[in-house]
């Protein structure tokens, strides 16, 4: 039985790492898992799981990003130097944080959650958006760009990404990545530096999502600890794959691919939820 726990926060270590970056819904995949492959935790466990094991992934971030983020550097003689881009990086991010913060800190992410986290409400997000982004696409391709590198991206940028990001809290299933890309290439950023942008913003989002959720205190047995430990080690590294991917896939391709994906999975979800459920 535990080995066979073990296997499941292995195979949720992996989905999550996946799907926390690529703009396809992190939530809608761990409603599937959650069905198909139940992990044996208590339910007050479970609420501590889904919102922690994200925390595996977006340490991925500082690693991959880590000379941009890191504010300090040494000079030539020995000196510790502030490295003026990456302070205003962090400004950006925080601005960009601050709706989803706010929202955070009013306890309505409680609400929105017991109205929208449902299979058919992820569903309908999933559908939504999925299709949100083939508009997007579609209205961008062949337009000029006002922003091509990331140091171009203004503080009314980060206002405006900070929004989508807060919709994405707001309504599960929207995928906080799709929203945020979609807000940026809307606003004219380039789909590479939208998605540069959204992977860092995710750092102090879902790190402070994670320790408010601890803070909130949940029952844990040690068997328990153990699975959320694996999986956020195995999230980690499977995020550190998954965002050099995509990066590098933005450069070349742009998302419809994963709109087509997000409105066949949200269809799929509310075929067999609406058969399980009438039955």
């Amino acid at each position: 039985m535990a080995v066979l726990e073990i296997i499941k926060t292995i195979i949720y270590g992996i989905v999550e790492g996946i799907t926390e970056w690529l703009p396809i819904s992190s939530t809608g995949h761990m409603i599937l898992l959650k069905e198909f492959l139940p992990l044996n935790v208590s339910e007050d466990f479970w609420e501590l799981y889904l919102e922690v094991i994200q925390l595996g992934a977006v340490m991925a971030v500082p690693v991959i990003f880590w000379k941009r983020l890191w504010p300090f550097r040494r000079d030539a003689g020995g000196g510790v130097v502030v490295k003026k881009k990456s302070l205003r990086l962090w400004l950006l991010m925080i601005i960009a944080c601050l709706p989803a913060v706010i929202f955070a800190l009013s306890g309505a992410d409680s609400w929105f959650k017991e109205k929208f986290y449902n299979p058919f409400g992820v569903a309908a997000a999933l559908i939504i958006v999925g299709v949100a982004i083939i508009v997007v696409e579609m209205y961008r391709a062949g337009k000029s760009v006002r922003v091509e590198k990331l140091i171009e991206v203004t503080v009314r940028d980060a206002v405006i990404i900070g929004v989508f990001q807060l919709v994405a809290a707001m309504f599960p299933g929207t995928s906080r990545s799709a929203a945020t890309i979609i807000g940026a290439m809307l606003i004219g950023i380039t789909r590479p530096v939208a998605a540069e942008f959204t992977f860092m913003l995710s750092f102090p989002v879902m790190f402070g999502a994670s320790l408010l959720e601890i803070v909130r205190g949940h029952s844990a047995t040690g068997f328990e600890v153990a699975l959320l430990v694996i999986g956020m080690v195995v999230s980690f590294v499977v995020s550190m794959a998954c965002i050099r991917f995509l990066t590098r896939f933005v450069r070349k391709h742009d998302l419809r691919v994963f709109g087509c994906y997000r409105i066949v999975l949200g269809a799929l979800m509310l075929l067999y939820f609406g058969i399980a459920g009438a039955s």
